[in-house]
């Protein structure tokens, strides 16, 4: 039986298993892989920013648009609708195949809205 995510420790194991999913994709690791060079701390800012998307308070810093904005001017405009549609069926099924619930669902609902905002500010920056 799953339940819901209700603290830090469950987001960090969605976001530690989704994250091994990511890097063991051939299609789209590589975009992680070679921006990403401490992914220890990379996975722990994630999981602060997830948990303050959930939850609230001000653990997180950061700048994901600035920082999604860096990687699309890195690989000259190659990530498209099809790189963040597996990103966010990776995010769906790593929730669905841990949790179940409201949270569960909140955050599956914000993985969707905050993709859609990053790509199209990604795209608002190429000049082709």
């Amino acid at each position: 039986m799953l339940v819901d995510i209700n603290s830090k420790a469950d987001i960090a194991l969605l976001v530690h298993t989704f994250y091994s999913k990511i890097r063991a994709d051939e299609e789209i690791n590589f975009y992680f892989n070679e921006m990403i060079t401490d992914w220890e701390a990379h996975l722990e800012k994630l999981t602060n920013f997830w948990e303050k998307n959930l939850f609230g308070g001000k653990i997180y810093t950061g700048d994901p648009l600035k920082a999604h904005v860096d990687v699309e001017n890195h690989f000259s405009g190659q990530i498209g609708p099809n790189e963040f549609g597996i990103w966010l069926n990776y995010w769906a099924q790593t929730i669905d195949e841990l949790f179940e619930g409201e949270n569960a669902a909140l955050l599956k609902r914000s993985a969707r809205k905050m993709g859609t905002f990053i790509y199209m500010a990604m795209f608002s920056t190429r000049t082709k």
